[in-house]
């Protein structure tokens, strides 16, 4: 039951061959044997009462697609009953006195709560190595990363500890995990997704997203969970739409843009095999590869490296000691209270961060750093809107890798930022143009330890069009198998 997909599962449900109570027992009976540190927080009682409400829904015939479907959040989306961390020690015992817009909307929809997922410490990391709470083990090989922010819910997919997930995407969060686990993550459109509730990195970047095992998966959760929001100023008000309204359409005709920059210098050899596999496979399905050139690829993790911890400066600037969250036990003043407290209750990549968001707004760096990347930023977004829209339009998506590596050890990258930063050089550039895109499993790495590590496709469409990436990656899944393999 538990590698079934929500589609799968929902039909149970309403067909009454299972019940939801017994279905979220069974994922917290697996989640109880897990040694993976994906889930922070799970409330068995609560998540059963939950289930008994769906329970009751089911009976009555008032259902949704996903009425009774077991989820899990990331913890960086707050919620009411269980405690709401962002992976920091600022945060380790809150507890939300409302939900977030996202867990909202679930609710609504009658989903299971399961509970709060690991991550990177607000969000900040590619390999789930920053959490306070320790790091995410890969479900393919302990010994490797699960990719960051949203490890844990990359690898509670994984390992089939939970159906879907929610998770959070402000550089590559979301499709840089679900590559390096072998599941499908989507980041829609900027503005898509309520930020309402969901502790905040870089505001101009961070998009919730959902992580399932297949595209169909995805798109049941995105029709949930995208809706307007006027307690978001920076949520699009548009109609509401289908995601799944065009997953059996044929790829005949698609044009498929293979940047050249994706392809070039530290990209593995592994991964570019699995990643050129894949392509092959669109062009048995109809599509047609065009070459491509995004040549500001390359500026886009200074400028990303620049925005990001600009933003994080003020945003974690309420975490203070003062309102809410840690404070320090002894202090001589309200000054000592503010550097004790933050001190202590920031991690080392948070700190980094926060001075190099700090420095970059300082005055006199303004015009030279945080301008120039804004600036630098518009380009990029031009580039690919060139590519995809206008008389030059080129393609109709974009493919490429998602990572240059496949999931590397445990420990490798803690003593170099530099090194992890890198790791997100495919995914930065779709994130700062605001464009969605997606991971879909493609492959395995080669050699004795990189034959058990995933590998994953990215796949970038033009704003608003979700649907068609969806379509894209589903129609790939229905003729390939890398997204029904499980780990050991």
């Amino acid at each position: 039951m538990h590698t079934k997909t929500i589609k799968e599962l929902s039909t149970l449900l309403q067909a009454k061959k299972i019940s939801a109570t017994e279905l979220a027992t069974l994922f917290l009976d697996r989640i109880a044997q897990s040694d993976l540190n994906a889930f922070l927080h799970v409330d068995r009682a609560l998540t059963l009462q939950q289930a008994a409400r769906a329970d009751q829904r089911l009976a009555s015939g008032d259902v949704t697609p996903l009425t009774g479907i077991p989820i899990a959040h990331k913890d960086l989306f707050v919620t009411r009953d269980w405690r709401t961390t962002a992976g920091s020690r600022m945060l380790e015992n809150y507890t939300s006195p409302f939900d977030a817009t996202v867990v909202e909307l679930f609710n609504a929809a009658g989903t299971v709560t399961l509970g709060k997922l690991n991550c990177d410490e607000f969000a900040m990391g590619s390999a789930n190595e920053n959490s306070y709470f320790g790091a995410v083990k890969n479900p393919w090989d302990k010994t490797a990363v699960p990719g960051g922010s949203s490890g844990g819910s990359a690898a509670a997919i994984a390992a089939r500890l939970a159906p879907a997930a929610t998770a959070t995407d402000t550089g590559g969060s979301i499709r840089q995990p679900a590559s390096l686990c072998g599941v499908t993550g989507i980041k829609p459109t900027y503005g898509s997704v309520s930020r309402y509730g969901m502790i905040a990195f870089a505001s101009s970047l961070d998009q919730g997203g959902p992580i399932a095992k297949t595209a169909e998966d995805c798109g049941l959760l995105l029709n949930a969970m995208t809706a307007f929001d006027e307690r978001d100023s920076t949520c699009l008000e548009r109609p509401k739409e289908d995601f799944t309204r065009s997953l059996n359409e044929n790829l005949q005709g698609l044009r498929i843009g293979v940047p050249r920059e994706f392809f070039g210098a530290g990209l593995a050899a592994d991964v570019e095999q699995a990643v050129r596999a894949a392509l092959r496979e669109y062009e048995k399905l109809g599509a047609t590869l065009v070459d491509i050139s995004l040549p500001k690829t390359e500026l886009s993790i200074p400028v990303y490296y620049v925005i990001a911890p600009a933003e994080a400066s003020s945003n974690l600037s309420r975490f203070d000691g003062v309102r809410y969250g840690h404070r320090a036990a002894d202090y001589k003043d309200l000054a000592d209270m503010y550097q004790k407290s933050r001190a202590e209750g920031f991690g080392d990549e948070v700190k980094r961060r926060i001075l190099v968001g700090a420095y970059v707004l300082s005055h006199g760096y303004y015009d030279a750093y945080y301008l120039q990347a804004q600036k630098i930023r518009r380009l990029i977004a031009q580039e690919f809107q060139r590519a995809l829209t206008g008389p030059e339009r080129q393609c109709d998506v974009i493919m490429g890798p998602v990572s240059p590596t496949v999931a590397w050890d445990l420990g490798d990258k803690t003593d170099d930022p530099v090194a992890n930063y890198l790791a997100d050089i495919f995914t930065l550039s779709t994130s700062l143009a605001g464009l969605p895109g997606m991971s879909i499993p493609c492959g395995f790495g080669q050699g004795e330890k990189n034959a058990r590590r995933p590998v994953g496709l990215q796949i970038i469409g033009n704003y608003y069009e979700e649907a068609r990436l969806l379509n894209v990656a589903h129609q790939y899944q229905q003729a390939t198998d890398w997204h029904l393999r499980t780990p050991a």
